[in-house]
């Protein structure tokens, strides 16, 4: 009895959070204008993505800087993490409490902060800030992601390398990085998904020419008669199937290396 009122329990929560989802994806494929009024099946809005020429280039523009801002915040956080966990010192521990304030920090905050910042040092709305603003915002992140990888390492490996005569940047690439690459790739689809997902940072320091995702979302809700609200239903369903098979072949890897790990050890 307890163990269906558990499994009822997680049923309900995973409906109560899915469900939308699952009813936008189902109205993704009719021409409808509204959801709720099915008016046949149709993958009209699937093709739409990708001929009207707005749509495009809204798309392809949040999926390059989202990737700028997930490589370049990875690499960033990657080494900001490294430092924190080697440096046991003052500096170490101030610059660990530095990279947290960001995460809790509420983002109209930051996103005010990067555009007097900017319109300060006469960079303005323009791409190089809205980068910039991105990689600020994702970096602390990567950060989270590495560190608790590092704290799984064990010390003696990095001490043993440099004893067999490896440098410490030999040491760094060929025995650090490979045990926190989880923690890295981590970093990366997080940062990735916060900078597909951002739109206050995005809103106060992109150029007036340029629209991504999030911005065009509140744009075509603010104007409907004026924009390809429905075809947003086919994109929103795109990244939710793209996202979770990732999170699913993640899970898939790393069952499996568990697995084999045990046998190792059998």
């Amino acid at each position: 009895m307890k163990k269906t009122v558990k499994i009822l329990i997680i049923a309900v929560a995973l409906l109560f959070i899915y469900a939308p989802i699952i009813l936008l994806f189902i109205y993704s494929f009719t021409e409808s204008k509204t959801i709720g009024l099915w008016t046949g099946f149709s993958l009209d809005l699937y093709g739409r993505l990708f001929t009207v020429r707005q749509l495009r280039n809204m798309i392809v523009d949040t999926l390059v800087l989202a990737l700028l801002a997930a490589s370049l915040s990875t690499v960033l956080g990657t080494l900001g993490a490294i430092g924190i966990y080697y440096n046991k010192k003052w500096l170490g521990k101030f610059t660990k409490s530095a990279s947290q304030i960001p995460v809790i920090n509420a983002e109209i905050v930051t996103a005010i902060s990067l555009a007097l910042i900017f319109s300060f040092i006469a960079m303005g709305r323009s791409y190089g800030a809205l980068l910039i603003g991105h990689i600020v915002l994702c970096t602390p992140f990567v950060v989270l992601s590495v560190l608790p990888k590092l704290k799984q390492l064990d010390p003696s490996l990095y001490e043993a390398a440099l004893d067999l005569g490896a440098t410490p940047a030999q040491a760094l690439f060929k025995v650090v990085i490979p045990e926190i690459l989880p923690g890295i790739f981590s970093g990366f689809m997080l940062a990735i998904t916060l900078s597909l997902d951002d739109y206050m940072v995005t809103a106060y320091t992109k150029p007036p020419t340029m629209e991504t995702i999030s911005t065009y979302v509140y744009g075509a809700m603010r104007r409907p008669s004026h924009s390809y609200l429905a075809e947003l239903r086919a994109l929103a369903s795109i990244i939710f199937i793209v996202m979770m098979a990732a999170v699913l072949i993640i899970n898939v890897k790393a069952s499996s290396k568990i697995k084999k790990e045990k046998n190792k050890n059998i």
